[in-house]
């Protein structure tokens, strides 16, 4: 392995790192904004608010995001509908067609996490804002999904970090991130183990932190009350509970149960 082209590679991705956080975050961002209604859709006993719905999340947490990428970028560009329309000065740009494709399957991998987050709340908090004479969009925004967003907070990490991880999938469509910047530097040097080396080390990091983020908004987020440890039981001090025996204390007299039977 050459330290030199190591170095060079530490020093080249970087430049990709913005466009990887911005199309992680932004994606992100969308898919949660879509999310959220859609969520209370899915958990809704209405079938037929639901299906619709259960099927778009089901096609696009089916299928891998890369063909769903392929589809967006070189599938809808072909339609003459789009090519004639406002839509193909949006359409022609990766970036663009990266971010469609990214929001729509965060979209469908949220709605699933909040969906179990909404179906999780106990009963009893929506039974009390029913009785406190709040609308169902009133218990909605200020019962069910706030304590739906603290228990699906853990699942949602997952989906963060794995669309960081998926954003180096728009790299097959020209868009120059860090993994476009790696594969580009290997074109160049023909170096592959420390360019992807030093990419996956940068991949590494943007996860531990994202991981230590949720870490400290769950405990942040995490009743004081639960956070305390539990209380220990009392230690009963054995040697104040048994009497000290003094020489002034008087004997006690035992009768004989002989002699009781001889009288």
């Amino acid at each position: 392995m050459s330290t030199t082209i190591a170095l060079e590679a530490l020093l080249t991705l970087p430049r990709g790192l913005f466009l990887t956080l911005v199309l992680t975050f932004a994606s992100l961002a969308a898919g949660f904004a879509i999310s959220v209604p859609l969520a209370f859709l899915r958990a809704s006993s209405n079938p037929w608010a639901s299906a619709p719905v259960l099927a778009y999340t089901y096609a696009f947490r089916g299928t891998p995001l890369l063909v769903q990428l392929f589809l967006v970028y070189y599938g809808i560009g072909q339609l003459p509908l789009v090519r004639q329309s406002f839509l193909w000065t949006v359409m022609r740009e990766p970036f663009w067609c990266a971010f469609i494709a990214f929001t729509l399957n965060s979209a469908a991998h949220t709605t699933e996490v909040l969906r179990g987050g909404i179906q999780a709340v106990p009963r009893g908090q929506i039974e009390a804002a029913k009785a406190l004479g709040l609308s169902h969009f009133q218990t909605a925004r200020f019962i069910a999904f706030p304590l739906a967003l603290r228990i699906a907070l853990p699942a949602y990490a997952n989906e963060v970090v794995g669309m960081l991880k998926a954003s180096s999938l728009a790299s097959t469509i020209t868009l120059l991130e860090m993994t476009g910047l790696a594969r580009q530097l290997v074109s160049e040097t023909f170096a592959p183990y420390e360019v992807f080396i030093a990419a996956g080390a940068f991949y590494l990091l943007l996860t531990l932190l994202i991981t230590q983020g949720f870490q400290i908004l769950e405990t942040h987020w995490t009743p004081t009350a639960s956070r305390r440890p539990p209380a220990q039981p009392a230690i009963q001090d054995r040697t104040k509970a048994v009497p000290r025996l003094g020489r002034n204390l008087m004997p006690v007299h035992i009768p004989d149960a002989n002699n009781q039977t001889q009288q």
